[in-house]
């Protein structure tokens, strides 16, 4: 309380803004209706109760996909397209392929409205490669092009090397730069302070007069294997090759750099761009029993880098999602909501066949309740990322208590996640499963990313996961509350 003077009407406001934000906590705390923008006004213990009541359609749900006849079959699923059709780059025969295989899986599964919609997407090929330290020693090295850069003359790129381990060291050592090959030796820390130097070293070397650059891997571990990626060039700024190099050789240049070694390199790219290429993603649902123009959105990426097999990025959280929906659909659930799965096409260039998607859809964004993304891995999950207003936070928290039968009920910040970034910009609540990502990241765009890398049993648990939390949200009286 102000005492002496009159309150002026921007005081006025001030103290009410204040007060109405001490009422929603404390509205939070005791009961009150969580619901304010809304016809409904529910309290928070009623959505508990809500919630409450599908403890035993989660652990059906659990002992269906962990133990019961569903066990593995998410494993037993993505082994046989990966083993069959193999990486799926961006406007390959093989993500062609393996769309097509997806179309003919989900309605062999049974589930509805299964359909491809059209999108244009990136089509570069990597070609031959190759690098070649010719002072002070021979040694053949280990290099992924990366995704969209030119190629060499064919004759190669010759020069000797500028090594930094950072763009401020290059901004002071940039006259030396000129006529040169740069290699980066970032060091890792996390990966996305590090994945800048992938994404803009080319640019920033071309700017001080390089030739070419070489990227150490973004990568948490290292058994010498480089790590391709996307890159972007800069209009104004001239193009050079660019390509990643193993951390071993990136941290051996650094070394013979500071005894004062002469290194140079052969560097031979033959990479190429072509015209963007027809794709699809590709869409299947469980229609809602209720409220079918509502929708709960579960998805990950069906393209992959040219290398391994795609397998863990995003083979497994496309399978995952996928197996969300037949884990539902074989217990004969049916949820109030659409469940809508989207395997996207080419995430691996930006989220091109999910930008599409949703310049598609967007004027229905508000018909959606929960976007969700698997792109992280599918290991042993540790929780679920969410992005959404403080009611719909505490919502998420009493589904995930759910999962407390595979102690697995942490609700993290930052849902965020390439495909479904538009609509939480928009507003729509989102979520990712979040597990081991030192391993992700040991594997992610590498040829290790193989078969080999994924686990059955915690693929089962991760399947489990997105299946309570989707259909349980589908399924709720009211669409979780927004900001």
């Amino acid at each position: 309380m102000i005492l002496g003077r009159k309150l002026t009407g921007r005081t006025m406001k001030f103290l009410l803004f204040v007060l109405f934000g001490v009422v929603h906590l404390l509205s939070l705390a005791s009961g009150k209706a969580i619901y304010g923008n809304g016809p409904s006004q529910r309290t928070l213990q009623e959505v508990k109760e809500e919630i409450a009541r599908y403890g035993d359609v989660a652990k059906s749900i659990i002992n269906l996909s962990v133990y019961g006849k569903a066990q593995n079959r998410s494993y037993e699923r993505l082994a046989l397209l990966v083993d069959t059709v193999g990486p799926r780059l961006s406007g390959s025969k093989n993500l062609e392929k393996a769309i097509e295989i997806m179309q003919q899986n989900l309605k062999g599964d049974g589930l509805e409205n299964v359909h491809l919609e059209p999108v244009k997407i990136p089509h570069w090929e990597r070609g031959e490669e190759s690098a070649v330290m010719l002072e002070p020693r021979i040694h053949k090295m280990a290099i992924l092009g990366l995704g969209s850069s030119i190629g060499t003359p064919p004759e190669g790129i010759t020069a000797e090397v500028l090594v930094v381990t950072s763009f401020d060291e290059l901004q002071r050592r940039g006259p030396d730069a000129e006529g040169k090959i740069v290699v980066y030796n970032q060091p890792y820390t996390n990966y996305s302070a590090a994945v800048q130097y992938r994404m803009e070293g080319a640019v920033e070397a071309a700017k001080v007069g390089a030739l070419a650059s070489l990227i150490r891997s973004v990568a948490s571990f290292s058994i010498y294997s480089p790590h391709t990626g996307i890159q972007e060039y800069q209009n104004g700024v001239p193009k050079i090759p660019t390509a990643c190099i193993t951390v071993e050789d990136a941290e051996m240049m650094s070394r013979m750099a500071s005894h004062g070694n002469r290194i140079v390199i052969q560097l031979k790219m033959g990479a190429k761009s072509y015209p963007d290429a027809d794709s699809f993603n590709t869409v299947a649902e469980i229609t809602g029993s209720k409220y079918p123009e509502q929708v709960v959105l579960v998805s990950g990426h069906l393209d992959s880098w040219d290398v391994g097999q795609g397998a863990m990025d995003d083979g497994g959280g496309a399978f995952i999602s996928w197996e969300a929906l037949s884990l539902i659909k074989d217990l004969g659930l049916r949820p109030k909501r659409t469940l809508r799965l989207v395997l996207w096409t080419a995430e691996e260039q930006g989220g091109i066949g999910s930008s599409q998607y949703y310049q598609l859809h967007k004027a229905n964004s508000s018909n959606y309740s929960l976007v969700m993304e698997s792109d992280l891995g599918t290991f042993l999950p540790s929780g679920l990322k969410f992005t959404g207003s403080d009611s719909a936070r505490i919502i998420m928290e009493e589904v995930m208590s759910l999962l407390k039968p595979i102690n697995i009920t942490q609700v993290l910040k930052a849902g965020d996640g390439t495909d479904i970034n538009f609509w939480i910009q928009d507003g729509v609540p989102g979520a990712s499963l979040l597990d081991d990502l030192y391993k992700y990241f040991s594997f992610h765009h590498s040829h290790g990313d193989t078969m080999t890398v994924m686990d059955p049993k915690q693929m089962n648990v991760a399947a489990a996961v997105w299946a309570v939390v989707s259909y349980v949200v589908a399924d709720l009286e009211e669409m979780l509350p927004r900001s």
